[in-house]
């Protein structure tokens, strides 16, 4: 635990990328257990175990241990933001270091679950006591969940190719399926020929925006155009009669969608790379609807007949065991074309190629993406292979623009991290019969100066809080953008948006002239 409670710290405590990097690289060639580098990489890639404690046993039993009231506890967890953190700050120090591995406090947590909460409280004030402050920090994180330390999955790869001296491709994809620390070896995960676990999917190529400006570079002959789906982007694996469903953040959907894989054998292995969408009537539906199946594991009767779904393939990977990602995209398309003509599969829709003249014809196509029931375009460079991770120069995605709407604020909570100590969560309301319905929650869109002009309002201005929610006067008015709308029950205002935002603070507008809930609504009618 030390060692890698130790990488940890080093890696909050750089911003460097070259840092990272390098502190990873020693960490994965330094660690002499191969389990504690598995179960290392796992925690990092997120792959944590299910949490065996509630948060607010934690809590509970992290005050009482400490000799504090909890309404104490609360207070410093808020303002610090983080539990993992506050638990080990607020924990008395080690009575003696204990000694022990990573992937020892690993198992020992999972096999917690199964015990009572007397046994998880007797086992969790052992644990805090026989660690140091930095260590508790590394063991409550397993715990929580999220490091949140600036390493993204890229960073890791890269120095598990350096580490293994494995090509930075190769690595990204022995990282993706359903691999686990207590069943795999580091040297068939990471090292030599691999046979290859039959559902492993490739790792996904993922297009940034189009910059401004751009798109009159675009030509017909170089390029091929799409509409880009709502839905949930997935990889259709077929091998050795079997179907496979990976969800880009590698979660195994195949259940999910039982209707999408049923039937009989097809005389083709394929990967193809597609969104799933809920269909109905010929046509894609709002992602909302797709929303009521997401969570459900074994979809019922009732949901499969209201919330139908299809997957638009919109490129191929793999035929018959061999690999297609090394091609230009004009023969993998040909490929994909081919394969769903020959081989009819039920619910697969192909992703139709957009016919364009020029850059004046295709920004036209883009302003006509909601009646096509999609988010906008999707640009590939015929030429281009398919990449790992996001590339850019040879796919873009060019949203149409988003809905944007003047709302005011009502609640606001403060964040989590470097924000603990700034109000950065707020919650957003618009005028219906002379009352404010909050409609929207946003976390993102304001410059550390502007929060801290927020955070000072809100301290001077709340006039109820509920744990860390602080109700404030209704005065500020803020400029929301967001990608989608559709009718809710689940919500007050009845409405759902999609990725809401905040784009500007509108000081200059007074919040009795903020927009309307009838506005939203007229825009429901018009997409719908």
């Amino acid at each position: 635990m030390k060692q890698f409670a130790s990488l940890l710290t080093d890696l909050e405590g750089t911003t460097s990328t070259i840092g990272k990097v390098a502190r990873l690289v020693s960490y994965f060639q330094e660690e002499e257990e191969e389990s504690n580098r598995l179960w290392a990489l796992a925690l990092l890639l997120g792959k944590r175990p299910q949490r065996p404690v509630s948060t607010t046993l934690l809590r509970e039993w992290c005050a009482e241990l400490a000799g504090i009231p909890l309404w104490l506890f609360e207070q410093n967890y808020h303002v610090v933001g983080d539990l993992a953190e506050s638990i080990a700050l607020i924990l008395p120090p080690a009575q003696a270091s204990v000694e022990k591995p990573l992937h020892q406090y690993v198992e020992e947590l999972i096999l917690l679950r199964q015990k009572s909460d007397e046994e998880k409280k007797e086992y969790l004030c052992a644990a805090w006591q026989g660690l140091d402050r930095h260590q508790k920090w590394a063991f409550n994180k397993i715990i929580t969940g999220g490091f949140r330390i600036g390493v993204s999955r890229n960073l890791i790869i890269q120095a598990l190719a350096q580490a293994t001296s494995t090509p930075s491709n190769v690595v990204a994809h022995r990282l993706m399926g359903s691999w686990h620390p207590s069943t795999t070896r580091w040297h068939e995960l990471l090292g030599g020929e691999q046979e290859g676990d039959v559902s492993r999917p490739y790792p996904f190529y993922l297009a940034y925006a189009l910059p401004a400006g751009d798109e009159s570079t675009i030509s017909p002959a170089e390029w091929a155009a799409e509409w880009k789906w709502d839905g949930i982007r997935c990889q259709w694996i077929y091998r050795q009669d079997q179907h496979f469903l990976w969800s880009r953040g590698e979660e195994l959907m195949t259940d999910k969608f039982p209707e999408l894989t049923a039937g009989t054998a097809l005389p083709y292995e394929f990967v193809l790379d597609g969104e799933v969408v809920a269909w109905a009537d010929g046509r894609p539906m709002e992602f909302q609807r797709l929303q009521t199946r997401i969570g459900r594991k074994n979809p019922g009767k009732k949901i499969l007949q209201d919330t139908p779904v299809h997957f638009i393939a919109y490129d191929m990977l793999e035929c018959n065991g061999a690999d297609l990602r090394h091609l230009p995209f004009r023969e993998r398309r040909q490929q994909l074309e081919d394969l769903i003509s020959k081989n009819a599969i039920s619910s697969v829709e192909l992703s139709p190629l957009i016919s364009f003249d020029d850059a004046i014809s295709l920004a036209d196509l883009r302003r006509q993406s909601r009646a096509c029931f999609a988010e906008g375009l999707m640009l590939k460079r015929w030429s281009s292979p398919y990449h790992t991770g996001r590339k850019s120069g040879d796919m873009w995605k060019w949203k149409t623009d988003p809905y944007t709407i003047d709302a005011v604020m009502l609640y606001a909570q403060r964040g989590h991290g470097r924000r603990a100590n700034l109000f950065s969560d707020f919650t957003f309301a618009l005028w219906q019969e002379g009352r404010l319905v909050p409609f929207a929650k946003a976390y993102s869109g304001l410059t550390d100066v502007e929060m801290q002009e927020v955070t000072a309002f809100v301290k001077a201005n709340t006039l109820e809080t509920f744990g860390p929610v602080h109700s404030v006067r209704p005065e500020l008015v803020f400029e929301l953008a967001f990608e989608g709308i559709s009718l809710s029950g689940r919500h007050k205002s009845g409405l759902a948006v999609r990725f809401p935002r905040i784009l500007r603070w509108r000081k200059d507008k007074p919040a009795d002239q903020a927009d309307r809930l009838d506005t939203l609504k007229e825009w429901v009618g018009q997409v719908s």
